[in-house]
């Protein structure tokens, strides 16, 4: 079981988030980097992080997106008071906003003998079980990262989207969780590249506002779980 301290850094600005997880990051990888160099009895386990925040609104996009999935410009994302960064994850074009569960874990995944397939994949199964409490199914996507609705239909929809950088083992940025999130901000893009797919809410799902702490608490057990992590709430 590996130590991970858990902080919930509430409503925060992208870019502080953004600066903030890359001085993590660099902790950690320092660390592991020292550890590399150690004989076994006197490596030291290096940190794990994973911070849940809530963003206002803002579009990012990930290094292999393209800019003509914003389909605002910039005075009319202006007009709706929200704001727009190119940055260094994976994945397309994705919005944040109040509602929404951000996660970004930041793992020596070494730690955890995972590589970025089945470390996304556990990403993902955390939210399924997350989603199961509230008597979802959400299932994988071929071709996709995130979890989905109704896979194989029409109605196939997006609840949770996923976009994660790892460098030398160390992960960092990762998964948005709708749970009452606006979904009118997602009409002013193509989610994550895709013209032909919805996006959607435990909020709409469900009928009803959603208590965001006890989500929270839910989903952080999750990944715990999954990822045999001793949380240390700090």
């Amino acid at each position: 079981m590996t130590n991970t301290i858990f902080r919930d850094l509430g409503s925060i600005d992208y870019q502080e988030a953004w600066d903030y997880q890359e001085n993590l990051f660099q902790e950690v990888l320092q660390s592991r980097q020292a550890n590399a160099e150690l004989p076994e009895e006197e490596k030291n386990l290096s940190n794990n992080y994973l911070l849940f925040c809530e963003h206002p609104h803002v579009y990012t996009l990930g290094k292999s997106g393209k800019e003509q999935n914003m389909l605002l410009n910039m005075l009319q994302l202006q007009a709706k008071e929200a704001s727009f960064y190119k940055i260094n994850r994976g994945g397309d074009i994705t919005y944040h906003g109040p509602g929404q569960i951000v996660g970004y874990p930041i793992l020596n995944l070494e730690t955890y003998d995972m590589g970025i397939k089945k470390y996304i994949e556990t990403l993902e199964q955390a939210v399924i079980n997350c989603i199961a409490d509230y008597g979802l199914t959400g299932t994988r996507l071929d071709g996709a990262t995130g979890v989905w609705l109704d896979v194989g239909t029409p109605k196939v929809r997006k609840i949770c989207a996923i976009g994660v950088r790892v460098s030398r083992w160390v992960s960092m940025h990762g998964f948005a969780f709708n749970v009452n999130t606006d979904l009118k901000y997602f009409d002013y893009i193509n989610p994550c590249g895709f013209v032909d797919k919805g996006v959607t809410s435990l909020k709409k799902e469900l009928g009803k506002e959603l208590d965001i702490e006890e989500v929270k608490h839910n989903l952080k057990n999750h990944i715990a779980n999954l990822f045999d992590m001793k949380l240390e709430i700090d």
